[in-house]
């Protein structure tokens, strides 16, 4: 990688100093290259070279500014020196030789071509530190995520050994299919989300997987509606975001209540690619209300939506009149396979 950008920036800086020597040595009124340009050109590459490749990384990009400022001045005045008591008195013995013109018309001749080579330098420097930049906030951010997505299947696990212990203790002969089912679900949790998007039919098969979990947990004592529209489904989302939620509705209305738990959940998305989610549950007011929107699960969806869809989710979560409601919209076409 570094070769590469190393052999960018050599067909660069061979490019830059051909358009600056061009315009340093073109005179309208006499467009003719002579020997002579090219000798005094190469004393501004030589200080160029200087100035971008030792003092730029020794000083200034450290922050030792003053250093840097004396050591350009001194190779301006180099430059200068060798200009005018060198090469004008060999190519220019009677005439610009035989005089010193003075530091303002030297510098006035020298800066502006040493400021193009090491302006241009350092604009280089600049945008390959702001490509690394991104390549390691790019990585912090999928570390990041990563690590979220780890959290919620020893979550999710736990929550329900609790139901299938439930279930065996009981002897229920419900018990193998809960276990089929919650094996289903695992295994897409441990295999197939590893990517950063999923496609939407899948994620939406194992939410309802997730939804038959549900069933049987509250069985007896309530029921589960899934209702879901999809105008087209050859979209990619993030994984497990909306299961979280589904998740929060299962723990806390039945936990709550040992009767008359009602789980409603709704998906449609539009065939612009827009996805809205919307799950509700029922709870009982007696219950510390302020419990429903903490947890590991909720915090860390929300976490994975401001990351993933920064600006192209909305999020409203609402507890009224018996009634914990999540509405989630999501901008599918954010997502792009990985």
């Amino acid at each position: 990688m570094k070769k590469i950008v190393l052999n960018k920036e050599v067909w660069f800086q061979v490019i830059l100093h051909i358009v600056v020597f061009i315009f340093y040595s073109f005179d309208r009124r006499n467009p003719e290259i002579k020997p002579y340009q090219y000798v005094f050109f190469l004393n501004f590459v030589s200080a160029g070279l200087v100035i971008n490749y030792t003092l730029l990384p020794r000083f200034l990009y450290p922050g030792v500014y003053l250093k840097f400022a004396v050591y350009v001045v001194l190779v301006v005045a180099w430059v200068i020196f060798v200009e005018e008591t060198i090469l004008e008195k060999i190519y220019f013995p009677d005439t610009r030789g035989r005089r010193f013109l003075g530091v303002g018309y030297n510098l006035m001749s020298t800066l502006p071509t040493l400021s193009v080579l090491a302006g241009f330098k350092f604009g280089w420097d600049a945008l390959i530190k702001q490509k690394e930049v991104k390549e390691l906030k790019d990585s912090v951010q999928e570390s990041e995520l990563q690590f979220l997505k780890s959290q919620i299947n020893p979550h999710f696990l736990f929550n329900n050994m609790n139901n299938l212990y439930s279930y065996a203790i009981e002897k229920s002969p419900r018990t193998p299919e809960l276990i089929i089912e919650l094996s289903g679900v695992l295994r897409y949790m441990l295999y197939e989300c590893k990517a950063k998007y999923v496609s939407l039919s899948k994620e939406v098969e194992q939410l309802e997987n997730f939804i038959n979990l549900g069933r049987l947990q509250i069985e007896g004592r309530g029921t589960v509606t899934f209702s879901k529209r999809i105008a087209q489904s050859n979209f990619w989302v993030a994984p497990l975001i909306l299961i979280v939620f589904v998740e929060n509705a299962l723990k806390h209305g039945s936990s709550s209540q040992t009767s008359g738990i009602n789980i409603e959940v709704d998906i449609k998305v539009t065939a612009n690619g827009l996805l809205y989610f919307k799950c509700s549950n029922t709870y009982k007011t007696e219950t510390n209300t302020n419990n429903l929107d903490s947890g590991i699960g909720l915090e860390n969806v929300k976490k994975r939506l401001s990351i993933i869809y920064p600006k192209g989710h909305t999020l409203h979560i609402k507890a009224h009149k018996k009634i914990y409601e999540v509405e989630l919209t999501i901008d599918l076409k954010t997502s792009r396979e990985q």
